[in-house]
C-alpha cells in the first residue's frame, strides 16, 4: 500500500513522521521506517490563510493534492485537522486517512456520548468539529474562556519551538483535570505533540490518523 504523507506545519510534519517511524518500527524491528511519499509543500502560502476557509485557500490545496495524486498514494494522511475542512469540501475522490470518523469510532469504545474538546481557539469554538459531533449524537464540551486561551497560547508558542516549562505544564494539567471526568479528544497536532501520556481517557486525533496508516502499511 503507497501512503503519502501532506508535509505542511514543520513541526507538525516531522511529529507525524517521527511517530510514524517509531510506530512501524515497533512493528517490524531492526532498522525499519515507515515507507511513504513525503510532499513537502510551502505551508507559508497556506498557514496565513488558516484558519478560515477561502477560494485563495481552495486553490492552493487543489493543487498540492493534485501533484500528490500524481504519486497514486492508495492513502493519504493530513498532519493538520483544521485543513480537512479545506479538503472536505474540495476533494472527495483521494482517500484519506480522516482524523473523524476515526476519532468517533474511538468514543463509541468508551460508550460515552459527551466529550470535552481541546483544539486551537477557533477549532473549539467554529461548527465544523462540533456539528460533526452532534451530528453523531456526542455532546461537545468546552473549557473555560480562560482555560482555552491558555490552551491556544501553547498551541501557538508549540508551533514556533518557544514553549516554556510552565506553559506545557498549565496545559497539561488542564487536559489532567478534565479527563477524570471526561473524555478528552484532541484536535490539534501541535497539542497533541506536548500531551500528557498514558491517560486512556485522552483520545488524540493525529494518534489516531498515525495508528491507522501504520496498520495500512504493515
Amino acid at each position: 500500500m503507497k501512503l503519502a504523507l501532506y508535509g505542511l506545519g514543520s513541526r507538525a510534519t516531522a511529529y507525524y513522521l517521527q511517530e510514524l517511524n517509531k510506530q512501524y518500527n515497533l512493528k517490524k524491528g531492526g532498522y525499519s521506517t515507515c515507507p511513504l511519499w513525503l510532499y513537502n509543500t510551502n505551508f507559508n502560502n497556506i498557514n496565513p490563510l488558516l484558519p478560515n476557509t477561502s477560494k485563495a485557500l481552495d486553490a492552493i490545496v487543489k493543487k498540492d493534492l493534485q501533484a500528490i495524486k500524481a504519486i497514486q498514494p492508495h492513502k493519504v494522511i493530513v498532519p493538520n485537522i483544521t485543513l480537512h475542512e479545506t479538503i472536505d469540501r474540495i476533494d472527495t475522490t483521494t482517500d484519506f486517512i480522516h482524523p473523524l470518523p476515526l476519532t468517533l469510532e474511538k468514543i463509541k469504545q468508551h460508550q460515552v456520548s459527551k466529550i470535552l474538546l481541546v483544539g486551537s481557539l477557533h477549532s473549539m469554538q467554529a461548527a465544523y468539529l462540533n456539528s460533526f459531533f452532534k451530528k453523531n449524537s456526542i455532546a461537545v464540551v468546552l473549557p473555560t474562556d480562560e482555560e482555552m486561551e491558555l490552551i491556544d497560547t501553547a498551541r501557538k508558542a508549540i508551533y514556533s519551538y518557544t514553549e516554556t516549562k510552565k506553559q506545557v505544564k498549565a496545559y497539561q494539567k488542564i487536559l489532567k483535570n478534565y479527563a477524570a471526568k471526561h473524555i478528552v479528544v484532541i484536535a490539534c497536532t501541535e497539542l497533541s505533540i506536548l500531551k500528557p501520556q498514558g491517560n486512556r481517557a485522552i483520545v488524540d486525533m493525529a494518534d489516531l490518523q498515525i495508528h491507522n496508516a501504520v496498520q495500512i502499511v504493515f
